[in-house]
């Protein structure tokens, strides 16, 4: 599998755009598939640098209903005609965001993109094609995030804390390997991984995406959930590869921790697995 980071907060170099977003592409020997598109037209740009013709791709797993990772649809939609695009069945409600004065800011997907033939609504567990399926509906064992503080979401004319059931995995499988793809990550990474093992009663070989262990609000993981997470991790004797909300300082304290179990994927960088 080949897997090219299009989107993501920071990059490899000044060639390539970087914003508070993610996308991912990987190629398969069967299929192109594209994770999440970032928050604009940027993962569209940093594609034709990166040999990758967005025309080109089967399917596309949007994670969860922030615009952050669902923002570039439009622009996806109109490059692509021919692609399933696979959301939650959560994924178009109203999604909020308290800002530092307090106010509340829409982070939620265009609403208007619901009607577009090319989507197709998931739930709980959803099988794409061979070797491809996304899961939902994790179990909490452990606490989410922290910095999930300050996300909600509308429910029944009320703003409430997001529950983040509009949030889905993506798996993939190839010549024996197993690669999990998470896009923030909000129901917590030991959350994911636990319910991945209860479904496949084994780890996955790869982890990529962003853990949420930092907030655009200001705010970090405690260390000591931080440490916690590492040392879980690295008994999965999975590789992780992280990015976007995991945040650069948690990411130097588990990468502390796990040494060369984890690394750090920028926009620009590719990875063979």
């Amino acid at each position: 599998m080949i897997i090219k980071t299009l989107v993501e907060n920071t990059s490899i170099s000044k060639d390539f755009g970087s914003e508070h977003g993610l996308s991912l592409y990987v190629e398969t020997k069967k299929h192109k598939i594209l994770f999440d598109v970032g928050p604009s037209d940027l993962f569209l740009q940093n594609a034709k640098k990166l040999n990758v013709n967005i025309a080109d791709v089967d399917f596309l797993v949007i994670s969860h209903g922030h615009y952050d990772h669902g923002g570039g649809l439009k622009t996806f939609f109109k490059e692509n005609t021919k692609a399933e695009v696979f959301l939650h069945r959560l994924a178009f409600e109203k999604h909020y965001a308290i800002r530092p004065n307090d106010e509340l800011e829409f982070v939620g997907l265009d609403e208007e993109l619901n009607q577009n033939k090319q989507i197709i609504l998931t739930s709980d567990r959803f099988f794409i094609n061979s070797g491809i399926q996304v899961f939902s509906n994790i179990a909490q064992r452990e606490p989410r995030p922290k910095s999930n503080s300050g996300l909600l979401k509308e429910y029944k004319g009320q703003t409430i804390d997001d529950t983040f059931a509009h949030e889905q995995n993506l798996v993939i499988e190839e010549d024996g390997k197993t690669l999990l793809v998470t896009g923030c990550a909000h129901n917590g990474i030991i959350n994911i991984l636990e319910y991945f093992h209860s479904l496949r009663g084994r780890m996955p070989n790869y982890v990529i995406g962003g853990f949420h262990l930092s907030s655009r609000l200001g705010g970090n993981e405690d260390s000591e959930m931080i440490d916690r997470i590492g040392k879980y991790l690295i008994g999965t004797k999975a590789k992780y590869y992280t990015c976007h909300c995991t945040g650069i300082e948690p990411y130097k304290r588990l990468k502390a921790i796990m040494g060369d179990s984890i690394d750090y994927l920028s926009a620009g960088s590719e990875i063979i697995i």
